[in-house]
């Protein structure tokens, strides 16, 4: 397989560092939770491209599920990849037909390269480009590196209220904005959310930011329902693992919510969490389907499709987004920063207890590197 964006570079590794300065160095999954720091060989710089100095990168459930399993859905990984897509930095050097970026620029990066040319990517639906080359995501590498190499297209310049953190951010808060732009979230949109992990967390600051009245959190966690409720929901409710439970805490949520469950959104993606949405919303209403967390689910579409009129979407990633997520950020509307919980540096220890840190979950929420 092609490696798109460059290649495990032979180089003296001490202490989880290069020995020479100027070594481009990138955390390199190896195997099951195997992750290791070494060299790393850039692509070269073609004339449309940027080198960006990477200093803040987030790890992302798909991250973990390549860290555990060496895969993600029906993404595998066969051979060594460098991880990490949520990232900010610094321009250091721009292609010669670069003009809307210069050395220096502080710019988060939207780590998908799409083809530009198929129907899909034509038609405006980028994200779902079968030609996709995606940070992260095999068999292309990833962007937890000192340095990568990006269309310049698809770096956005960052506000100098605008962290990077906050700027590594925008990639778990594109996914929420796109939700709640394929569910059509208004001022008249109440809405159910299942799972107060990340991205339900900022689903629903980006469903709020919509204009959403009433937000109704789900989980099975009581930190997390905690921690969702200090972020702004409006009304908690304690879930359960358990099928059988559907009922009952459908009746919770209707308790909760007092008016009808306008859309919602499942950021989970089990059986039990897509059964309880559909249940949930209203007639004529929305569920839309965020979470992974299962790759094949059973849910009684027939009665909810038909008899109901519930439209059930999907989404995959996002499109069209870091200008908005970063308006937002830099207006104050959203705030991702609470979402930041734990930090580690970029050496070998680092990166394995930080991966180990967001596997747990509880009181992780956002898992971020200072490189």
């Amino acid at each position: 397989m092609e490696n798109v964006h460059g290649d495990l570079e032979g180089g003296k590794i001490k202490d989880g560092r290069a020995e020479a300065v100027d070594t481009n160095m990138a955390a390199w999954l190896l195997g099951v939770k195997n992750l290791q720091i070494q060299p790393y060989h850039l692509p070269p710089l073609g004339p449309q491209d940027v080198k960006v100095r990477i200093k803040a990168v987030g790890i992302c459930r798909s991250d973990v599920h390549h860290y555990n399993h060496m895969r993600c859905a029906n993404f595998l990984v066969k051979k060594p990849m460098i991880v990490g897509h949520e990232c900010a930095g610094f321009i250091e050097e721009v292609g010669s037909e670069v003009k809307s970026l210069q050395v220096g620029d502080r710019v988060a990066l939207e780590p998908g390269i799409s083809c530009l040319s198929c129907p899909l990517c034509t038609g405006g639906r980028y994200n779902l480009c079968p030609q996709m080359k995606f940070f992260g995501s095999p068999p292309t590498n990833g962007s937890l590196a000192n340095q990568v190499v990006h269309p310049a297209r698809l770096c956005f310049k960052l506000p100098e209220t605008v962290s990077l953190e906050e700027g590594a951010m925008c990639e778990t808060l594109s996914v929420g904005v796109h939700a709640c732009r394929r569910a059509n979230v208004g001022p008249e949109t109440n809405v159910l959310i299942i799972g107060a992990g990340p991205i339900g967390l900022i689903t629903m600051l980006a469903a709020r930011a919509f204009g959403a009245p009433k937000i109704v959190m789900v989980d099975v966690d009581d930190l997390r329902l905690s921690f969702a409720k200090d972020l702004g929901a409006d009304e908690i409710v304690k879930g359960s693992t358990s099928i059988e439970d559907v009922a009952e805490e459908v009746s919770c949520i209707h308790k909760a919510m007092t008016n009808c469950v306008d859309v919602s959104f499942d950021c989970v993606g089990f059986t039990k969490t897509m059964t309880v949405a559909l249940n949930a919303t209203r007639a004529g209403g929305k569920v839309c389907l965020v979470g992974l967390g299962q790759t094949e689910i059973a849910i009684p579409i027939m009665a909810a499709a038909t008899t109901r009129e519930i439209d059930v979407i999907g989404i995959f990633r996002y499109r069209n987004t870091w200008p908005l997520c970063i308006e937002l950020l830099r207006s104050g509307k959203i705030d991702v920063k609470k979402l930041i919980t734990h930090r580690f540096k970029f050496d070998n220890e680092g990166v394995e207890k930080a991966f180990e840190t967001s596997a747990r979950g509880g009181d992780a929420i956002k898992v971020m590197f200072n490189l």
